[in-house]
């Protein structure tokens, strides 16, 4: 049997690692587009403030690793799945057959329809090359301005000022992180940063990207606001989106990513996906979702994998939940944190220590939170929303106090009786 993997990032190479472990006699290829071993996109901004070198993006720093598990590496962009005949066509007109196909093909940078955006000097942060441009432009003292403060954006934000730049972020959202954090988390992570030097523009966009006259001018921005910017460098960190262009003419099915069930195959048998391009049911919503994180991607392509070689897998749910640090403020954001029609909320903010919690009711059920500064808060923060129990009492104790988390985890978990009402 012949198992096709169309990725190598950590989602293929997982796949592929697990399909070995379950099948000595099986044929393992897996495709990448780019001229490198497989790496992890997640280590690029640790590689642009120095941390690591390209090496240390490196999923597996073996140069045997691939060799020795007999999995074939072929350089080649895929083009499309013909699932009537079985192949995976390159552009190269080439086609690779497959038993078991998986498409872990991740997420690609979202284009910002913005007159300028191919000028030289402009890139996305997304692969070793653009890392390699960029450090090349991002000296000490350089103009560069960042569009985008999303979650992938506040990543990049601190590598870039760890590199000593004269930085400007612009967000088109009314706050940073805005699909991650509410009004009060995602101003409070912006303050942060301005004290930390960083000049942020919110519900502002870039409106054009322009090149002075001469060679070696600098870029020109104008902004939505009214301002003009120059820059030696600017970065497009706008978003991503699931890598799924190739699927426009199949049968596989599709709403924002490729609709996965429990064990991660698609709606055509044999054929799997995991990681940044699947969507899979999310118990805490009641919905099918992308949720683009890196603890996803392994657990999804290993039970992808353990599916492929005829292991019984289940994918219970994805987990909604994003740990972010910029610039050493540590925020997190769980479930929906946005809230429920018809939910209670509670908010409590210390502005001046930038400490900030936000917790989301749905009845007595915790489903969502946000939280800045209360680390020791995230394990049961997380346990008490995808668990779903109910907290009874405990949910006016938290209205009340939001800090009283760790009582109302041991009390709600273990059943115990609330003494409130003993």
């Amino acid at each position: 049997m012949q198992h096709v993997i169309i990725g190598n990032g950590p989602a293929g190479v997982i796949a592929a690692e697990t399909i070995r472990k379950n099948t000595a006699a099986d044929s393992i290829v897996m495709i990448g587009d780019e001229a490198e071993p497989p790496y992890s996109r997640m280590a690029i901004p640790y590689l642009l403030h120095g941390n690591i070198n390209e090496r240390g993006t490196y999923l597996r720093k073996d140069t045997e690793h691939y060799r020795r598990l007999c999995i074939q590496q072929v350089q080649g962009r895929a083009a499309r799945v013909d699932t009537g005949t079985r192949q995976v066509v390159l552009e190269d007109g080439s086609q690779v057959g497959y038993d078991r196909l998986l498409i872990a093909t991740g997420s690609v940078p979202a284009r910002p329809p913005i007159p300028g955006i191919d000028l030289p000097g402009v890139h996305n942060c997304w692969t070793l090359e653009d890392a390699r441009r960029i450090m090349g432009l991002a000296a000490p003292g350089a103009r560069v301005l960042q569009m985008g403060a999303g979650f992938i954006g506040c990543i990049i934000l601190e590598a870039l000022a760890m590199r000593g730049v004269q930085l400007t972020v612009v967000e088109m959202g009314e706050r940073m992180v805005p699909r991650m954090m509410g009004d009060a988390a995602g101003n409070m992570i912006r303050r942060w940063c301005e004290s930390k030097g960083v000049a942020v523009h919110t519900g502002t966009r870039v409106d054009a990207i322009e090149r002075g006259n001469g060679g070696n001018s600098p870029l020109i921005a104008r902004l939505s606001n009214g301002t003009t910017l120059e820059a030696d460098l600017v970065i497009s960190a706008t978003g991503v989106k699931p890598n799924i262009g190739i699927l426009q003419e199949s049968p596989i099915k599709c709403l924002q990513g490729i609709l996965v069930d429990e064990t991660m195959q698609t709606s055509v048998a044999g054929v799997y996906a995991a990681g940044d391009c699947a969507e899979a049911f999310d118990p805490i919503s009641g919905q099918t979702i992308v949720s683009a994180i890196q603890p996803n991607a392994a657990d999804q392509a290993y039970c992808a994998g353990m599916n492929m070689t005829g292991r019984r897998a289940l994918q219970r749910g994805v987990t909604q939940i994003n740990v972010l640090d910029t610039l050493g403020l540590v925020s997190t954001s769980f479930g929906q944190w946005d809230g429920v029609p018809g939910g209670d909320h509670v908010e409590l903010t210390d502005h001046d220590a930038f400490r900030h919690v936000r917790l989301e009711f749905d009845g007595d059920v915790l489903v969502g939170a946000n939280a800045i500064g209360f680390t020791e808060h995230v394990g049961i923060l997380r346990g008490l929303i995808e668990s779903k129990v109910k907290l009874g009492g405990w949910k006016q104790a938290l209205l009340a106090n939001p800090l009283c988390l760790p009582e109302a985890y041991i009390a709600a978990t273990r059943k115990q009786p609330d003494w409130r009402h003993a």
